[in-house]
Formats: C-alpha cells, structure tokens, sequence
C-alpha cells in the first residue's frame, strides 16, 4: 500500500488532488481512498488530504501519519509546517517550485527523493488560475509511477466536464512531461 500526505493551502485544490489519485486508482484496478484534514480553515489556511491506494482491499481509516510519498502545492508551507513530519526515510517529495528556488528546496528536504515541477505556471498558462491541484497530479504521476496516466486522465473526466476537464488534462500531462528529479 501507498499512503500519500498533500500539503496545500485552502483554494488551491488539495482535497480535489487526493480524490482524482483515488478515482484513478480505481480505473487501474486498484483500491484507494481519499480524505481531508481539516477545520475551519479559509482560503490561503494550511490543508492536508491524504490517499491511499493498494492492490489490496484497504482495512486502515486512519490518517496517515507515516506517508511514503509527500506532495507539496505550495512551497511558502515548508516555513509554516514540517511537511515531512513521518515521512519514511526513502520518502518522495513532489513540490511545486520554480527552478530558481531549487537549492532552498534541497536545503529544506535533503536526504528524501525530492522531485520539482513549477506548476503554478503551468496552471496560469493552462487553466488561468493558480490552481495547481491536477498540474501536481501530473508530476506526481511521473515521479512515482505509481498510476498510469490513462487513469488520471479519465479521473479527471470523471470527476470535471467539458472544457475545464481539459484544461486540468492538458495541466496534468504538461507537468508529467516538465517534472524533474533535483539533487
């Protein structure tokens, strides 16, 4: 089983990204779940979702408190929460990050699998907003190669209709296809 923690803020779609992992999990043939942890936070507050996805039934309802995978949308939250809190030792971190903030990232998660996309650009450009939720998707996809993209991209079909869902399509393989491995 995989368990993935998504760190976001309010407004920037982590809740979405942990149901289009779960419903993609679901069109590869395997089990997942998906869910949020949160209060009352507002628009630009720290969220956290979580997602699990297996080849075998899922028994465990609990939060996650000791992911193998971490997917960071916004960068600014490494300052405000331990985003690798409980993360394993041979951890992947996705984050969203411009090139030019590479090195503070490195600093930050040394010693994990640390994989950087600047998906904020790729949703202004592909959505025109700075949702970033289904760009991170992508690079996860690609990072972890834990779903197929095929997958993701019915998930997302499933889950939005019309022009947005291509939009968040086009957002999701432009950061499969940008996502790199920074050491």
């Amino acid at each position: 089983m995989i368990e993935i923690r998504i760190h976001g803020r309010g407004g920037q779609g982590a809740v979405t990204a942990a149901e289009i992992l779960a419903i993609a999990a679901k069109e590869d043939g395997k089990y997942s779940q998906a869910f949020p942890f949160f209060g009352v936070e507002r628009r630009g507050a720290p969220v956290t979702a979580f997602a699990r996805i297996s080849d075998e039934f899922i028994r465990v309802r609990s939060q996650i408190y000791r992911p193998d995978h971490i997917i960071v949308l916004d960068p600014s939250l490494m300052s405000v929460v331990d985003v690798t809190e409980g993360l394993r030792e041979d951890g992947l971190v996705v984050i969203n990050a411009p090139e030019d903030n590479w090195n503070d990232v490195l600093e930050r998660l040394s010693g994990y699998r640390v994989y950087a996309v600047d998906a904020t650009e790729i949703a202004l450009d592909e959505l025109g907003v700075p949702i970033v939720n289904t760009a991170m998707v992508g690079a996860y996809l690609r990072a972890s190669k834990v779903l197929s993209l095929d997958a993701v991209r019915e998930a997302i079909r499933v889950r939005f209709s019309g022009e947005i869902a291509e939009k968040n399509v086009r957002a999701v393989e432009r950061a499969y296809e940008e996502v790199e491995r920074i050491e």
